[in-house]
């Protein structure tokens, strides 16, 4: 029986003596410190999150560091003064002053711990972080710290001196530490890393699996503790040999137990979520379609799961296996779940091929060599006569998402049809023409299969078509007869979904204001092929805004200066995609998503290229509801101000526009809208989602998505899809669709920088007026200096002309001259603006981080001094000053 009096006293012995010097301050001052130079980096604000990521990344290394400076001391100074003869004939069990020092010990880190909670008290004032991420986060750092204390005890007990139990404390520390970074490519190992079990508390989660790892780690270390103090027990004796053995077999033994437990605990994904928008717990939304799931439609889930993965695979793969397992619990017998571990030139992996599931090759770089796997993570869903399959699950896939949505869909027996209308953009693939070559269908077709019945639909067949939705993507490029029919169509109340756009990037050729391309290619550009269609209203679709009562110009695109991603502007403009348009809840338009349509409530961040606007018509009666806004810090430009000719093929190339002040343009322009109600034409009425944009729904959009590209979390296939569930009527997925961490920004560092980049903004917009009216004023000398000599009767005509012409080309030099000095000097002064606004920004940012990083070690450096003083101050009370030693006196 343990008694608790001994134990406490022997924690407090240890625990004050820490505290009774300096140097525990000093330590505790160098671990908030280092801490604060991690969190705090040019990083941290580089991501503008309010969170600990930094810090998390590195935290296992600087326990390295800072739990061998708490146990160095705990045995190896005891023996050092002798002292440990001292404890041991106390009335104590080796149990209970071994336990007695752990709790010092940990009771040490927790002080350390708790003044590093300074961190958030930064972070409160820089933003608004996720409380519950926060809690777990701090307490993965005191379960980690915690278990590998039990490390450096154990390394201090084999030494009498502290430099050497500090070394030998960190190097026992950093077997769990960097365990994973052994050169085999073993799950296992990866499972039994420090890094691997904090990873789901940085996420905000409490695993079982974690909280399972670190005890066992702090009870076997303990273990082999309490085999070293007992040793006195029994060495030098006639049974030391045996008995040495006897405790190597246990301790061995333990240690197979523990990891064996850990190994099965490793796929049971038990946990704990504290985030505030529960973004790793089974939703509402799947536990509703796995109860409504019925006995004569049961679904069986056939995972082919590679049984090693590259680490940034490791997450995807844990949830995926977690979360099959809590659907077939949670869906009884109505849902078969079968995990195959699969391998390549395998009969399983030969099985996968038949379901249409292949190996990906992925690249990794462990130990900074390049390697490259070949990883199944696919899922067949099958239910009686419907199968869904899902080929590849990476890194940003919604594993909870895709699965219930494949559940959904195999479990009803009829589903619901999405018509895509056959334009110029060949969404569902078809053939080239101009290129002579057959074009794949878009990946949003291939998305819209995992839930709907997907067929084309030619403009022709409108009138007969019985589909749930329509979705029409550039329907600019329909002829008049075409326009006419999508036009009838849409009146008579079918919900449809409408995306067109003024400049597509990934596809320029479709902009509205080129031509329709001749068919049959190169040949019908030279006259074969028939005579080149044209489009409807010149590519205007007046008629389609017409009867959705709306203004759109088809050539003016949206430009924004809101660029919450600076660090991808010179790449974009390396491959001229000049106009790059964020919709974010940060960007300070008045409802950027609407917070009342389903569709777009909880989305967080949408790219756009070269968008549209769109405006209701003045006396339109339909209801037009905006979904998308930009900032109020947009402009707009004319196609001829942002397109120059490309040569002699007639091609276009994007260019940078004149800077525009947004004060004197319109402010958040609406980018995409819901049109309802009745169009008071023919009776019927309009069910319509218009979306000034195409390059959303582009493919490069699901590479980000799957791959989450440079950290890029956005929404753009998430308002899609909840774009066509909405018209369909399909309310179940929206939610769970939209689920994801919200971003939490560095709200104070935004607005302080915001009003230098105002101020440059302003300054652009003078130098723009200037450089204007520079040129103007050359001009019109240009143009008085041709009217003096037209008016000048003495001048025979002839030689009138001569002169007009020659002063026309002297006055042009100099205009040219002048104009190029101009934007030169505007340049300049554009250039000096924004280096002075940049140099302002990175002050405060540089200030910021300088405050975040001084101020939490602080307080354990003032209260070392404090303690120091006081302790200078009760040594010396005790003294006859007459005895004390005073300069004089030297």
């Amino acid at each position: 029986m343990l008694r608790l009096h001994v134990i406490e006293a022997v924690f407090k012995r240890n625990f004050l003596s820490y505290f009774s010097g300096v140097i525990g301050y000093i330590f505790i001052f160098a671990f908030v410190g280092l801490e604060s130079l991690v969190a705090f980096s040019a990083q941290f604000f580089a991501n503008n999150l309010a969170n600990l990521d930094q810090l998390n990344a590195v935290f296992p290394i600087l326990l390295l560091l800072f739990v061998p400076a708490i146990t160095m001391s705990t045995w190896s100074e005891e023996r050092k003064q002798g002292t440990d003869e001292l404890l041991f004939t106390l009335p104590a069990s080796d149990l209970e002053i071994l336990l007695g020092k752990y709790a010092a010990v940990v009771g040490v880190y927790s002080v350390a711990l708790a003044f590093s909670l300074s961190h958030l008290i930064v972070l409160w004032y820089l933003g608004s972080p996720d409380w519950g991420l926060m809690f777990a986060t701090y307490f993965g750092y005191w379960v980690t710290g915690c278990a590998l204390l039990g490390a450096g005890m154990l390394a201090s007990s084999l030494t009498s001196s502290t430099a050497v139990a500090y070394v030998l404390a960190a190097l026992f520390c950093a077997v769990p530490v960097f365990i994973e970074r052994v050169p085999f490519d073993s799950r296992l190992l990866q499972g039994l890393s420090v890094a691997e079990q904090f990873r789901d508390f940085s996420l905000g989660m409490i695993p079982i699996g974690g909280l399972l790892y670190f005890l066992s780690l702090t009870v076997l270390t303990l273990y082999l503790n309490l085999v070293l103090l007992s040793r006195r027990h029994w060495s030098g004796g006639p049974h030391q040999a045996p008995m040495g053995a006897h405790y190597l077999l246990r301790a061995a033994a333990l240690a197979a137990i523990l990891v064996s437990v850990n190994a099965i605990a490793l796929g049971a994904n038990r946990r704990l979520d504290l985030t505030h928008e529960k973004v790793y717990s089974l939703t509402p939304t799947t536990q509703k379609v796995l109860s409504n799931l019925k006995p004569e439609r049961p679904v069986l889930i056939q995972a082919f799961v590679s049984p090693e993965v590259p680490r940034d695979l490791v997450s995807t793969r844990t949830a995926l296996i977690g979360l099959l397992r809590q659907f077939a619990q949670y869906g009884g017998d109505r849902v078969s779940v079968r995990i195959a571990n699969t391998e390549k030139f395998t009969d399983t992996a030969e099985q996968a091929k038949q379901y249409g599931i292949d190996s990906v090759e992925v690249q990794s770089e462990p130990n900074g060599r390049i390697v490259r796997d070949d990883v199944f993570l696919g899922v067949v869903v099958t239910s009686v006569d419907e199968q869904v399959i899902i080929p590849f699950f990476d890194k940003g896939t919604p594993v909870e998402y895709e699965l219930t949505r494949s559940i959904r869909t195999v479990s009803e027996s009829h589903r619901k049809s999405v018509g895509i209308l056959r334009t110029d953009a060949q969404v569902v693939g078809g053939f080239d023409m101009q290129a002579f070559r057959q074009l794949p269908e878009w990946r949003v077709a291939q998305e819209l299969k995992k839930q709907y019945d997907v067929k084309a639909v030619g403009p022709e067949e409108l009138a007969s078509t019985t589909v749930d939705v329509l979705i029409a993507v550039m329907p600019s490029s329909l002829t008049d007869p075409e326009m006419q029919s999508l036009v009838d169509y849409i009146s008579k109340g079918k919900p449809t979904l409408i995306i067109d756009d003024p400049y597509p990037v990934f596809a320029p050729g479709l902009a509205p204001r080129n031509p329709k391309p001749r068919p049959g290619g190169m040949m019908g550009m030279m006259g074969g092929g028939g005579p080149q269609q044209q489009k409807a209203d010149n590519g205007k679709a007046t008629k389609l805004t017409h009867a959705l009562g709306i203004a759109w110009d088809s050539g003016e695109t949206v430009w924004d200066q809101y660029d919450p991603h600076p660090e991808f502007r010179e790449w974009l403009r390396g491959v001229q995609f000049y106009n790059v348009v964020y919709v974010a809840a940060s960007n300070k338009a008045k409802h950027a998503f609407n917070p009342d349509s389903r569709i777009t409530q909880r989305l967080q961040e949408v790219m756009l290229f070269y968008p549209g606007s769109i405006r209701p018509h003045e006396g339109s009666k339909l209801k037009f509801e905006p979904l998308l806004r930009s900032s109020p810090q947009s402009v707009t430009y004319e196609w001829e101000e942002y397109v120059s000719s490309g040569g002699m093929f007639g091609g276009n190339i994007p260019i940078e526009p004149v800077p525009k002040d947004p004060r004197f343009d319109q402010i958040s322009p609406v980018i995409a809208a819901r049109i309802t109600g009745s169009n008071g034409d023919k009776g019927g009425t309009i069910n319509v989602v218009f979306v000034a944009d195409m390059d959303f729904i582009a493919n490069p959009f699901f590479f980000i998505r799957d791959k989450e590209w440079q950290g890029l979390k956005l929404d753009n296939i998430t308002f899609a899809l909840n774009a066509v569930d909405e018209l369909v009527g399909e309310e179940a997925l929206l939610t769970l669709r939209s689920r994801q961490m919200k971003h939490r920004t560095l709200t104070t560092v935004e607005a302080s920088t915001e009003a230098f980049k105002e101020t440059l903004r302003k300054e652009s917009a003078l130098a723009d007026e200037e450089a204007k009216k520079n040129l103007e004023r050359i001009e019109k000398r240009l143009d008085e200096a041709v009217d003096k000599i037209r008016k000048d009767a003495n001048i025979p005509e002839d030689v009138k002309q001569q002169k007009i012409q020659i002063e026309l080309q002297n006055r042009q030099r100099e205009l040219d001259v002048a104009k190029q000095n101009i934007e030169n000097r505007k340049k300049r002064t554009l250039k000096q603006s924004k280096e002075s606004a940049d140099r302002k920004i990175r002050y405060i940012e540089g200030r910021t981080r300088n405050l975040a990083i001084l101020i939490p070690p602080i307080p354990p450096l003032l209260l070392g001094i404090f303690i120091f003083a006081l302790r200078v101050q009760r040594e010396r009370e005790g003294i006859i000053p007459d005895r004390l030693v005073t300069k004089k006196s030297a």
